[in-house]
């Protein structure tokens, strides 16, 4: 095979938690390309994205003739998946696999899976450049891994391209066969090398994950709110005009901490909602984002916004429900 140049991963779930797949593109330098898919009975979103990049991991980790290719890009559109392996997972292994607020890291299991194969290409000398691609923007490689994601999420058939041997590397088999023909003292190692290939890519075409055990384990914030407290000091007979401090302070009837107190309000409600799973509106949605309901919609299916990732789960009538959950770092 020639080198592998990018790759684009993507993943979908029928609900959060619910069925879900996962979809794998690799394009290799001679403009061929190799596709993979899978899927979980029940699963979650983020689980399901870092599921197609665990697999071209592998891929890649396998694939000799990939080690020449000393680097490749790897799109996701899973800002959860780019940051966990590029940024936050060297203090959760520090903090023995611990978030900052000492809870368990949420997918611990397949981020543990991801390290190791990070570690062993680096090993071999092959960086991998990951790269975050915004989702149903028109990407060609996003869009067809999005399209294999959702069909096995569904567990509808779909066709995935498979890498062919180029015609000249077909030619000299066949040249090798023919001599060997003519030969019958040669050994029989050229046919036994060809099954051994052949092996290796119905395992390629055949790559799914096995059922995953969910991991229920959920982010548990408990929020305290802090002791804040305004003082007002009314001016006194001697005073003509509020201290300039104080009267910054307040802004159209509202202090600066009645603010702080009602964001914080609001977040943990977000965290509530993402805890217990519930689906909200596109309203409501925008309501907590303090947004127009357009700026919800014109998002997208997958998006994060503050602390957690927002999932367009489906349309009811006239309404699209989304679900959020917690991003752990």
């Amino acid at each position: 095979m020639p080198t592998v140049q990018e790759i684009y991963t993507d993943g979908a779930c029928s609900g959060n938690p619910g069925p879900g797949g996962w979809g794998t593109r690799i394009e290799f330098s001679d403009g061929q390309v190799h596709e993979l898919g899978g899927r979980d009975t029940a699963t979650t979103n983020n689980r399901m994205e870092m599921q197609a990049a665990i697999a071209a991991l592998d891929f890649l980790s396998q694939d000799k003739a990939a080690a020449d290719s000393k680097l490749v890009l790897l799109h996701t559109d899973s800002e959860y998946v780019k940051n966990g392996i590029t940024k936050w997972i060297t203090g959760w292994k520090k903090k023995g696999w611990k978030t900052s607020a000492g809870k368990p890291v949420l997918n611990k299991d397949l981020w543990q899976q991801l390290d190791q194969l990070s570690q062993t290409l680096a090993e071999e000398n092959l960086k991998v450049d990951w790269r975050y691609v915004r989702g149903h923007t028109g990407n060609p490689g996003n869009e067809r891994c999005d399209e294999i994601a959702r069909a096995y999420s569904h567990a509808q058939p779909i066709s995935l391209s498979q890498y062919k041997a180029a015609a000249k590397n077909k030619s000299k088999q066949k040249e090798t066969a023919d001599k060997k023909s003519k030969d019958p003292l040669e050994s029989d190692e050229t046919s036994e090398s060809q099954v051994k290939a052949n092996e290796q890519e119905s395992d390629y075409r055949n790559l799914s994950i096995s059922t995953l055990e969910i991991n229920t384990a959920t982010t548990e914030e408990s929020f305290k709110e802090a002791a804040l407290k305004s003082y007002e000091q009314a001016p006194d007979s001697n005073s003509q005009t509020m201290p300039s401090s104080d009267s910054k302070l307040i802004e159209n009837g509202i202090s600066r901490i009645e603010r702080l107190e009602n964001a914080l309000r609001t977040l943990q409600v977000t965290d509530e909602l993402a805890k217990q799973g519930y689906l909200i509106t596109s309203a409501e949605l925008a309501d907590l984002m303090d947004v127009n309901a357009s700026a919800v919609t014109s998002r997208g299916d997958y998006w994060a916004w503050r602390n957690w990732t927002v999932s367009r789960i489906r349309r009811e009538g006239n309404q699209i429900l989304w679900q959020l959950e917690r991003i752990d770092e």
